[in-house]
Parts: structure tokens; C-alpha cells; sequence
């Protein structure tokens, strides 16, 4: 716990102008982002007695280690910056919403050559229009149900949709005219993006022209006397009537609006927000934030407000600005957080609190479902911050820690019969998995069953990093070992070129495994000088803890919380090492057959399998079906065929036990062995 005291800025050194500020731990972390107006008074705020300081402020000043400040130009700036940093260093002292539930989305994949509708989930994709969120996936598939009679947009999976084009014949759906089979050529790939553009025009609440433009069909076709086509678009009016009508009408004027509510105690709020679209509730939406700071409603919003719609510039990210956003609280000052809103829509925002009428009858509907959402998630979050709190105590207990393991990092090594040896580590924080921080590793140093070796190494390379990044406090920069592969695109690195990957080290190391492999972690830090971090090690056969140094184990019971979270830790640390493993062994089996080619390099092979989808049709394909794949020539194409033609096919099956694909000598060897699965 560090004093506020050793790291306060001088009198006077903090400038009067609007800014932002970082507070960093003492491995550097940026652990919270705020902004102000002025930052003198704001950052002085921070620096009095503790006692008068909210609790969770007291925490995050006494772990941080130091603070800095960027001076911008306005507090639009200063808005925009704040998003910006706390999107980049997710620091863990922010108002950080969290989804209360997985919401289902209704997706066209604008991006592919031939759109495809569906339900999503998850994180927005680039070039991918999204429609709700919905409550219900069934809701989704309902109304798309009955829009696909008039709008027959592709709905088959890709594996489908490619099946449906090498046997020349439609789905059930292109025969039952609910799809307009563009697999087959029915429709071209400009007249189907037109449909779905059109999808999309409906789905966003434009739905007055498409049903005067089947009227007008339909009374043309009748006085043509075409009386089954007019049967047939009457039925196409009256699905999207049904479609239309799943959504009442809750603003008689036709508003675009989005309307926020919140719900709060004093360690804990939920946000509710309505989507409405053309006067109708197009969507639906729940987060619930632990109160870091003594906020008030209006500063909730104004984050609610960052993280609702900070990334409207990328349609990849965040909600297109309504011309109305309708809130409990104005944020203080309003004219920042509206100038900003305007910017992002391209045109005024009309930001307030509504005071009668229909909407202010809505905001309380989205009020009362605030409160809900925070009555429940405090009856499903009490069980479980207990829970989490008595397994790390535990856990520490047992182990004779100095404090509770609030970082746990676990590592596991996996191969299949010696070969494809790689390495995986998970990290939980307060007991949660943290994905964004795992990590995985190739084992290239020698080949085997050595699991202690390739301990040590995979420890080795992790905190030799970790060294590397904590010595190098100038330029932070950071040479990349061979094969350390963040399970996410690399994050960009902060204005001082500091990465973010091995930056801070666990409370507890946890090493899957008995004696052999605890000594070899052991060995691995000694070496490196790491004297600060606890290690153990959890063997599968009788589930016992393992120190370093000692020849009995710690066993815990068979009921304590403790375990059953290092058994969770380690059982991550063991799917995620299996999942790469499996992986890697199946993209090098798939793509084997073409490594002999000469003059075929990655990009080319992958080409070839992406167009055909396997190397047993690579060999059957003439000159000619290769010539038609993107780069690859005739020379080139007449070479694959001569190589491919002059070698023997290779036997592939699949491991029943793990699914993996595998030549028949692999499968021989797995069956003779004990397990039919990697280690």
C-alpha cells in the first residue's frame, strides 16, 4: 500500500487548463483515467486525508504509484480523450458497464459478397449492419421468419452455402422461394445486396415505402387480371404488417429516440436503455457498473453516454446517434457532452430530461426496469462476490500468503505423442477469468514428452519479459520472443511505447502439475532473481496442492472454494493449451500436402485450400479450375498438378476421442496409447 503522499505533484506544478490524467501502479499500470475542467482542483481532491476520501477512491490512491496529466484544448477534447484511454488501458478503478446478459442481435453481414442474415452475439464486427438487441433469440428468428417471404435474403452458414454451389441445388429454403438462392445463380450478387440493402431499410424503421410500393403492385397486378400475384403480394403486406406489429408503438409522433435510465445504491448501479426507432421499441439494453467513486446520477450517464456511443465514427462499435437522447440527469456541464454527441451524429443532438407526456410515461417504464435489473443482479452478485472472496482466502490460508492472490496465473503444457509441444497461460483476476490477458507459447527448444523442460522454458521466456519490461523504464521497448502469442490482435502501444503483454507479475503462479514441474518453475525464477511471487502446483490424479521445497502436499477438502477455483484455473489453463495444440496439428496436417510443392509459398497454399477447400480436390482439379484461384498462373498451376499427381494421397482420419484430423500412422499411435487425446 503506497502513501498518496510520495508521489503528490508539487504546488503549483498542476496547470489550471482542462485535461486528462492517468494514475499508474507501481509496475506501471494505468489503473484509472479521469478528466476535468481544471486540473488542479481535480487532481488535488485526490491527496487529502483518506478518511474523507470515498472507500474505493482510498484503494485506488493508496495503489497507485504515481500520476500524470495531458493538457488538452476544451472539455470536448478532454471527453474524447477520457473514452479514448480508458478503451486502451481498461483500467480497473473506471466505471466500466458490463452487459448484464448476453443480448442477441439481428446481423446482415454487409461485408461478404452475398449478405447474410442471422443472430449475433458478442462484439460488433466491421461492415456488419446490427438491428436490436432483442430479449430472445426467438423474437429474432420470428421476425425474420416473416420477412423473408418479401426480402429472400441468404440465411445458410458458409459451409452450406459452398456445398449448395459444388452440387448446383439450393437449400430448402431457396426451393421453398424464402431464400433467393444466389448459391445457384437465381440471382446475381448486385440484385441480392439490393435485397438486403432493402432488409436493412426495414429492419431501421423505413417501412412506409416498401408497403406503398407492394400496394401499388398488387392493385396493378389485379387490374391485370394477374389475380395469383396479387394473392401472393396481398400475403407479402400482410407478414410484414405481422413483423411491424411485434413492436408496439410507443411514441405516436414517429420519434428516433434512445431514452437512458439508471439505478443506484451506493456501491453499485444499473443503466437501462430503449432503443426507439420510427415511435416503435426497436431494442433493448442492461449494464450494471460497481460504483468506483462517489458519482453522482449524472457523471453515470455521462460515462453510460462514452460507452453507448464513443465508437459511432466505426459502425464496428458503438449505437448511431439518435436525434433525441432522453436521460434522469444532464451531465455537468452539458455543452461538452452535446457538442460531442453532435459531432459523432453529424447534426444537432437534442440531449434533456424529459418532463411530461408520452416520453416522460416511457422514461418511467425504463426506470422501473433499472430497478429490476439491479435488484436482480444484487441477488445473483452477493452469492457470488462471497464465494469468490472465501475461495481466494482460503487459498491463501492454505498456501501461508501474506494477502489474498487477487492475480492468479496458471500454466499447462500440451502435445500429442512429443509432437506440436505448445504452452498456454490464463490469467484470473478477483477470481474472474481475464481472456484479454492469456497467452500461448511453441515449445521449439526440443522435441518430447519433457513437460519439466518445457516448464521451465515456457516460465523462463514469461518472466524474463517481465524483467525486460520492468528494467527498460525509459523507452519501454520490447524485442518479441519467438512465438509469445497474445490470444487478441497485439494492442497498439501508450505515448510512451510501453506494450502492454508481460508488463506486471501474479500474486500466485499456479503450474499444472506435481513435484517435477513445481521444482522446474521454481528453478525458472530462481534463476531470474523472482523472489516475490508464490508459486504452487495442482497434480490431476488426487487434486494436491504442491510447494516448492516440500515433499508432502497441501490438501485441501474436497468442499473448499479454494480448490474448486484452482481446479477451475488450472482445467482453463488446460482447455486453452489443448484448443492451440489441436489447432496447430490440424492447420499443418490440412496443408501438408502442398508443402512439397516448389515455388508454393503460404499465401498461395492458402489461397488454393480457401478456394477448394482441400487438398483432395486440389488433386483432382485440372490446369485450368487451379488457373481460376486469385495469383496462381498456369506454370505454377501445371506445377501443383505434376507434384500433387507424382505423390501418393495422404490418409486422413479423424481421432473419435478429440476430433482432431490426423494421418493414419497418428491414429495408430493414439489408439496404442493410454489416452486418445493430448496430454
Amino acid at each position: 500500500m503506497a502513501d498518496p503522499s510520495t508521489y503528490r505533484p508539487a504546488p503549483g506544478a498542476i496547470p489550471l487548463s482542462p485535461g486528462v490524467y492517468r494514475f499508474r501502479d507501481e509496475h506501471g499500470r494505468v489503473i484509472y483515467v479521469g478528466k476535468a475542467k481544471s486540473l488542479r482542483p481535480r487532481l488535488s481532491s485526490y491527496f487529502q486525508d483518506l478518511a474523507n476520501l470515498h472507500p474505493r477512491t482510498a484503494t485506488m490512491v493508496t495503489t497507485a504509484a504515481s500520476v500524470e496529466w495531458t493538457v488538452v484544448g476544451t472539455e470536448v477534447e478532454a471527453l474524447q480523450l477520457e473514452y479514448s484511454w480508458i478503451k486502451e488501458f481498461d483500467p480497473r478503478f473506471n466505471v466500466k458497464y458490463r452487459d448484464d446478459k448476453s443480448y442477441p442481435e439481428l446481423a446482415v453481414t454487409l461485408n461478404e459478397q452475398f449478405p447474410r442474415v442471422q443472430v449475433m452475439r458478442g462484439a460488433h464486427r466491421k461492415g456488419v449492419r446490427y438491428f436490436g438487441p432483442y430479449g430472445h433469440a426467438w423474437a429474432i428468428r420470428e421476425t425474420v421468419d416473416l420477412l423473408l417471404r418479401v426480402f429472400p435474403v441468404r440465411t445458410c452458414s458458409t459451409g452450406v452455402f459452398k456445398r449448395a454451389q459444388q452440387v448446383g441445388r439450393p437449400c430448402l429454403l431457396g426451393y421453398i422461394g424464402k431464400c433467393a438462392a444466389p448459391c445457384v445463380g437465381r440471382i446475381d450478387e448486385a440484385d441480392h445486396r439490393e435485397l438486403a440493402e432493402e432488409f436493412c431499410d426495414f429492419m431501421a424503421g423505413r417501412t412506409g415505402n416498401h408497403l406503398r410500393r407492394l400496394e401499388d403492385q398488387m392493385r396493378v397486378a389485379a387490374a391485370e387480371l394477374e389475380y395469383e400475384k396479387a394473392a401472393r403480394l396481398r400475403d407479402d403486406i400482410e407478414a410484414l404488417k405481422r413483423a411491424m406489429e411485434k413492436n408496439a408503438v410507443v411514441l405516436a409522433d414517429g420519434t428516433d429516440a434512445d431514452l437512458l435510465a439508471v439505478a443506484e445504491d451506493e456501491l453499485e448501479a444499473a443503466v437501462q436503455i430503449f432503443h426507439v426507432r420510427g415511435g416503435r421499441v426497436r431494442g433493448q439494453r442492461g449494464w450494471v457498473t460497481d460504483k468506483v467513486e462517489d458519482v453522482d446520477t449524472a457523471a453515470l450517464v455521462e460515462h453510460a453516454l462514452q460507452q453507448l456511443y464513443g465508437g459511432a465514427g466505426n459502425e464496428a462499435q458503438g449505437e448511431v446517434v439518435p436525434r433525441e437522447v432522453l436521460v434522469p440527469a444532464l451531465p455537468e456541464p452539458v455543452g461538452p457532452v452535446q457538442e460531442w454527441l453532435a459531432g459523432l451524429r453529424g447534426s444537432g443532438v437534442d440531449l434533456r430530461v424529459p418532463q411530461r407526456g408520452d416520453k416522460k410515461d416511457l422514461m418511467t417504464t425504463v426506470e422501473r426496469n433499472a430497478q429490476q435489473a439491479l435488484a436482480l443482479h444484487k441477488t445473483k452478485r452477493a452469492s457470488d462476490l462471497t464465494t469468490r472472496s472465501r475461495a481466494l482466502q482460503e487459498i491463501a490460508d492454505a498456501l501461508e500468503l501474506d494477502s489474498v492472490p487477487l492475480r492468479i496465473e496458471c500454466f499447462d503444457i500440451s502435445h500429442l505423442q512429443g509432437d506440436d509441444v505448445v504452452a498456454s497461460m490464463v490469467v484470473f483476476e478477483d477470481g474472474l477469468a481475464r481472456k484479454g490477458e492469456y497467452r500461448r507459447f511453441q515449445i521449439k527448444g526440443f522435441a518430447g514428452q519433457d513437460d519439466v523442460r518445457s516448464m521451465h522454458e515456457v516460465i523462463s521466456r514469461r518472466f524474463r519479459r517481465y524483467l525486460r519490461e520492468r528494467e527498460q523504464t525509459g523507452e519501454w521497448a520490447v524485442v518479441e520472443e519467438e512465438d509469445d502469442e497474445p490470444t487478441t490482435p497485439a494492442t497498439p502501444t501508450t505515448d510512451d511505447g510501453r506494450p502492454r503483454r508481460f508488463a506486471y507479475p501474479p500474486q500466485l503462479l499456479v503450474v499444472d502439475g506435481g513435484q517435477p514441474q513445481v521444482a522446474a518453475a521454481r528453478r525458472a525464477l530462481d534463476e531470474l532473481g523472482i523472489d516475490d511471487v508464490a508459486l504452487c502446483g495442482l497434480a490431476k490424479r488426487l487434486e494436491e496442492v504442491w510447494l516448492p521445497g516440500q515433499d508432502d502436499p497441501v490438501v485441501l477438502p474436497r468442499s473448499s472454494e479454494g480448490l474448486y477455483l484452482l481446479q477451475r484455473v488450472r482445467d482453463e489453463a488446460h482447455r486453452f493449451a489443448i484448443t492451440y495444440q489441436r489447432a496447430k496439428r490440424a492447420k499443418r496436417l490440412t496443408s501438408s500436402g502442398l508443402d512439397a510443392v516448389p515455388g508454393l509459398g503460404e499465401t498461395r497454399r492458402t489461397a488454393l485450400l480457401k478456394h477448394f477447400g482441400s487438398v483432395k480436390r486440389i488433386r483432382s482439379a485440372t490446369v485450368e479450375e487451379i488457373c481460376a484461384v486469385p495469383g496462381i498462373g498456369r506454370r505454377t498451376a501445371e506445377t501443383v498438378v505434376q507434384a500433387l499427381s507424382s505423390r501418393s494421397p495422404v490418409a486422413f482420419a479423424v481421432n473419435t476421442a478429440t476430433g482432431e484430423i490426423m494421418e493414419d500412422d497418428a491414429q495408430q499411435n493414439v489408439a496404442s496409447s493410454e489416452s486418445g487425446e493430448p496430454k
